[in-house]
């Protein structure tokens, strides 16, 4: 038996695939499926503090090798999420799990952070300052070291669990960012987020998605991913969860070459809701493929 256990920053995950915030709900929808206490953890949607519609459709356009999306933080608020997705996701799912909190302020963060970092469900609590598809917040304190720092400081002031920054991609130089959050007291960052884009109606001659710009993600992202992982690997002391195109066994144990300790598994769950699933089985495979030992 192949032991794919890994830390993530003081918990113990049985493996280390976690399916990434925004793309598998709050668990329960891909319970009717199989079994996800398979899973080392997940991402649950992103969470603001008041209710979010999120942006006007269209808000999905297709790519090659990927897919733009500009849903826009859509979700019910922290209130409702603790008041009802917790206690459905608690009947399906006996792990910890990561709360991705979002926000518009710092303050913002700070309230809808001190309110999930109360819940005994929650495992971890990733700091998404790295949401392209939202104005006035989210990105903007991810693309400048100063800001992420102060939320990332503020959060921890407030809050007991382990906190992970999850950083954009849409920056010249992430390793700032990521030593900024670091020395804030970041408990370890996740990257990346969605790659900024977007695609022409060629009958309108007008952007396909209302939003304008959208944020790409699937395959087509990978060796950047893979990129900035590896760069932030080697610039931090942390640990480093990666993402970014991941749709492989194959490509979780790149990931972890490059030095992620664990790794979330993003748009390929919307293509496929089994592919965690199947990479999780299809790991220890891999790993006696290539020589690596568990």
């Amino acid at each position: 038996m192949v032991d794919l256990s890994v830390d993530l920053c003081g918990i113990r995950l049985d493996n280390p695939v976690i399916p990434a915030s925004g793309c598998f709900g709050y668990g329960y929808e891909f319970a009717e499926l199989y079994d996800i206490n398979v899973l080392g953890t997940f991402s649950f949607k992103g969470t603001t503090r008041e209710l979010r519609f999120g942006n006007p459709t269209p808000r999905i356009a297709e790519t090659p090798a990927g897919m733009l999306n500009a849903v826009g933080l859509q979700n019910p608020g922290v209130d409702k999420v603790i008041a009802e997705e917790l206690p459905k996701l608690k009947k399906v799912f006996h792990k910890p799990v990561m709360a991705n909190v979002s926000g518009f302020s710092i303050e913002d963060y700070v309230y809808t952070c001190e309110r999930l970092d109360k819940e005994a469900q929650v495992g971890w609590l990733e700091v998404n300052i790295s949401c392209p598809n939202v104005h006035g917040g989210g990105m903007s304190f991810g693309t400048d070291p100063a800001q992420a720092a102060a939320v990332t400081k503020a959060v921890k002031e407030k809050t007991t669990k382990p906190v992970i920054v999850k950083l954009s991609p849409n920056v010249t130089d992430i390793v700032s960012i990521a030593k900024a959050v670091e020395a804030a007291g970041a408990d370890g960052v996740s990257l990346i987020n969605t790659l900024m884009g977007m695609r022409f109606d060629l009958r309108t001659k007008k952007p396909i998605l209302a939003n304008g710009t959208g944020g790409l993600s699937g395959p087509a992202v990978f060796p950047v991913a893979l990129r900035m992982v590896w760069q932030v690997a080697n610039a931090v002391k942390i640990p480093v969860v990666g993402m970014g195109g991941v749709t492989t066994a194959e490509n979780v144990l790149e990931m972890l070459a490059a030095g992620a300790t664990a790794v979330e598994v993003g748009a390929a769950n919307l293509t496929d809701p089994f592919a965690c699933k199947k990479i999780i089985e299809d790991l220890p495979g891999a790993m006696r493929k290539y020589g690596w030992q568990a």
